[in-house]
């Protein structure tokens, strides 16, 4: 494979490659959705889309909720379109492998 395959090294990591692929489909997530089906940490998820955001991958937005009675705020994240561009090529990167594994 070349270098400029579109397999992201950014991206592999588990954790990561699972919230790119949670993103994927969807303008953006709850950060609690994305903590709950991961079933991650709320410091271990940060500190993933902390590395993503520093990447320029997703990018997180607060804002105050209607629906919470208290004053705490709603973290959501999404894919930026870079981070689209990226996660779409390591995709398309690991389908071009295991069709080579397929020979």
């Amino acid at each position: 494979m070349d270098a400029d395959d579109g397999f992201d090294e950014q991206i592999h990591a588990p954790t990561r490659l699972r919230i790119c692929g949670l993103l994927r489909p969807v303008d953006a997530a709850e950060f609690a959705m994305l903590r709950e089906t991961l079933d991650l940490s709320e410091a271990n998820l940060s500190k993933t889309i902390r590395a993503l955001t520093d990447i320029g991958y997703v990018r997180v937005t607060k804002a105050s909720s209607s629906s919470r009675g208290d004053q705490r705020r709603t973290t959501t994240v999404a894919l930026t379109p870079e981070g689209r561009r990226a996660f779409d090529g390591h995709v398309a990167a690991l389908r071009r492998i295991a069709g080579d594994l397929g020979s």
